[in-house]
């Protein structure tokens, strides 16, 4: 039918309107994100530090293997 959703059309003035209300919408508190920071610098080398270097290479090739996959997914 062409449509989206919602009746909006893209390139509309509605559909502009739409996109800067989920803006404004999804604006981000800048404590809470700095504070998500600094627990995940913390955790990502806390959690090596616990692996084994079979667990570290077993955990290294999946992320290998995922972002393979994900690029190749890609036109």
């Amino acid at each position: 039918r062409g449509g989206v959703g919602f009746g909006l059309q893209p390139g509309s003035d509605s559909w502009q309107d739409a996109g800067m209300a989920a803006k404004t919408l999804l604006k981000k508190n800048p404590a809470a994100v700095a504070l998500g920071r600094l627990g995940g610098l913390k955790g990502g080398p806390a959690l090596a530090a616990k692996m084994t270097p079979e667990e570290r290479k077993a955990a290294g090739r999946k992320a290998a293997l995922a972002r393979w996959a994900k690029n190749a997914k890609k036109p």
